[in-house]
């Protein structure tokens, strides 16, 4: 991650992906025209790695101009369009190729296209590496894209914020948020888990995410997620990952405003870890830790025998089933210890104790997040 002025960016598109993107714009472009000699046209400042880059890749004669368009003010497009470095050559009947570095919402392609109506051009395309479609807003037609992006704010390869970040040969995102903290909470059976995730999420303004009840909630409220959650269930299968990726998808969406989240049963495999990364690099967040209860297995055995007497619940009175639990959770959280401990995330807590006691041991290690 680096740092330009006040916000912070993320690595989003490699050296290596951008030089793949303008292969495939030179081999376009070169099939397209044949051996006519096109006027290629690169629009300053952003485009000037870029117009350097394919120029020198292009196989057959061409011509190279700039002309320089002003439409940025900080993060955001503006409306003001300036033409201020224009075109000193006669372009008539010739054919021009504008290469920007980034198309978004398309205002600055308005001007473009208003200054070579004027110059009595044979024909004008557009190829732009970069090409936002949720953003565009025109009707010009775009004839070479290299890489389609989500509307987010980027900087590199020429792409600046506040005169920032050109000389990067690589593309960063704008990371938006920056203070979540986002729990992945483990405890054995009969660790009190529950419990205190209730606390954490009062005293942080947290999020709970029970895997468990947001599964229930779909299935019950026969949402296409969870339509399609009992339709593998009641096949007797396993429910992909990436259902249950997506559940938990609109939880977080629900709750875009939150300090952070407490995931409360997912992950459970190491495929399922990194799917959780992936979702919350999304956001433009991380998961913070992985914090996991610790407790004495006879001490487990005991708590759960005396819940077992009250909590109606056949797996809560049987030993050998409930051994057989601690041990299935004891194999699944083996992976995710290593998961997390690799990344410096894991964290584990002793809990035994009063109900206080773990809360302020849990809270220790939360506050140094």
């Amino acid at each position: 991650m680096i740092k330009l002025h006040d916000k912070y960016f993320k690595p989003f598109i490699s050296s290596a992906q951008i030089d793949e993107a303008i292969d495939k714009l030179v081999v376009e472009i070169a099939n397209d025209l044949g051996d006519e000699i096109p006027v290629f046209v690169g629009i300053l400042n952003g485009s000037f790695m870029f117009t350097s880059d394919f120029v020198k890749k292009y196989p057959k004669p061409c011509e190279v101009t700039f002309i320089k368009l002003a439409s940025y003010e900080g993060v955001k497009s503006s409306d003001d369009i300036q033409r201020l470095i224009g075109l000193t050559q006669d372009l008539t009947d010739r054919t021009v190729v504008i290469l920007e570095d980034i198309i978004d919402t398309g205002k600055t392609l308005v001007e473009v296209h208003r200054i070579f109506e004027n110059e009595k051009v044979k024909s004008l395309k557009i190829a732009t590496l970069f090409y936002k479609p949720e953003a565009y807003k025109k009707d010009f037609k775009l004839h070479y894209v290299g890489i389609e992006i989500p509307n987010k704010f980027i900087v590199g390869y020429g792409l600046d914020y506040d005169n920032l970040g050109r000389d990067l040969p690589e593309i960063y995102q704008i990371k938006e948020t920056q203070h979540m903290t986002n729990l992945v909470l483990f405890g054995p059976p009969g660790a009190g888990k529950g419990t205190q995730a209730e606390f954490l999420k009062e005293k942080y303004n947290l999020v709970h995410i029970s895997t468990g009840d947001v599964f229930r909630f779909n299935i019950k409220n026969e949402t296409a997620l969870g339509m399609l959650a009992k339709s593998y269930i009641d096949k007797g299968e396993l429910v992909p990952d990436q259902v249950t990726i997506d559940m938990l998808n609109a939880e977080v969406e629900k709750n875009a405003g939150a300090n952070g989240f407490i995931f409360d049963g997912f992950p459970r495999t190491d495929a399922q870890a990194k799917s959780l990364d992936g979702l919350m690099d999304t956001k433009d967040s991380a998961i913070s830790a992985m914090i996991a209860l610790e407790v004495d297995d006879e001490v487990l055995v005991k708590r759960l025998l005396e819940r077992g007497k009250t909590s109606g619940r056949p797996d809560d009175a049987n030993e050998s089933i409930i051994r057989n639990r601690i041990k299935e959770y004891y194999n699944k959280t083996a992976i995710l210890k290593d998961f997390y401990s690799a990344q410096n995330k894991y964290h584990g807590v002793d809990g035994v104790g009063s109900i206080d006691e773990i809360t302020e041991r849990l809270s220790a290690v939360i506050d140094t997040l």
